[in-house]
């Protein structure tokens, strides 16, 4: 769910309180659509669950924010455009961009054992339509006097992740795709910089049951699992002033687990762990 975020004065303000009233969409795009209309900016919000779209749309006007959704295909060059063009006609301008879209499901399947279509999925949605949305969104942030645009990558995209070679073929795709783009346009007065999250609590892995968020959060060295929000603020910083010379960089949104191992025990050599 990819909004694209126009700020009513440029500089965000940043409010860590979340908008009363109905049960929320547990993603991180519906977080991010939430955090920036909540900060100010008015949101373009694009996603193929049209019901889903008109929720998140009147839960952030109902709390008095600005939002307009456009069902997308981030896999269709026109639906991509149209996208951007909508936050240009409604707003008239476009200051930042989230691409979120993650729509495939991943069998958990050796490299061998993947079939093309599977493979190329993976790369349809999240490395095309990742480009797609960069190819749009560019022009218009130029026109429009600069800003931020920041995809969404994987801690998967930074380390291999085994069973996931589609998926983690195309989340370091995203990484790099980020920063030729971020060289190509640092000059023109767009920053495009990637973020990482590792295991954070969305749909799937509540889904997914008890046994699978504890699992999940004993691989990282915080022991627990984030929220939508830990990602949300990482997007809020990175389109603020307080980021205006970064730019082209990866932020790990992981609890530590890019940095290393910590694992919950450890053996001492020559010594029994019974």
């Amino acid at each position: 769910m990819p909004p694209g975020v126009r700020g009513r004065d440029r500089h965000l303000r940043l409010q860590p309180a979340g908008l009363p009233g109905r049960r929320r969409q547990p993603g991180i795009g519906a977080d991010a659509a939430r955090a920036f209309a909540r900060a100010g900016a008015s949101v373009v919000i694009g996603a193929r669950d049209v019901v889903r779209l008109e929720q998140l749309v009147d839960e952030i006007t109902a709390a008095g924010g600005r939002a307009v959704a456009v069902r997308t295909d981030v896999t269709s060059p026109e639906d991509s455009k149209a996208l951007v063009e909508t936050a240009m006609k409604e707003f008239g301008r476009l200051d930042f961009a989230f691409n979120n879209a993650t729509g495939v499901e991943h069998r958990l399947v050796p490299v061998a054992d993947l079939s093309l279509e599977e493979f190329e999925d993976s790369l349809r949605v999240d490395l095309r339509g990742t480009f797609l949305g960069l190819k749009y969104q560019i022009p218009a942030i130029i026109e429009s006097g600069g800003g931020a645009v920041i995809n969404m990558s994987s801690g998967a995209g930074l380390g291999a992740i085994t069973n996931l070679g589609s998926y983690v073929t195309a989340k370091a795709g995203i990484v790099a795709l980020t920063k030729v783009a971020a060289l190509e346009y640092a000059d023109h007065g767009v920053r495009v910089n990637v973020v990482a999250p590792g295991p954070i609590r969305t749909e799937h892995i509540i889904a997914a049951g008890d046994e699978a968020q504890q699992y999940a959060a004993a691989s990282v060295p915080m022991r627990r699992i984030g929220e939508p929000s830990d990602v949300s603020d990482v997007l809020m910083w990175l389109c603020s002033p307080a980021s205006s010379f970064v730019t082209g960089v990866v932020v790990p949104i992981d609890g530590g687990q890019t940095a290393g191992q910590n694992p919950p025990r450890m053996y001492d050599r020559g010594k029994s762990m019974d």
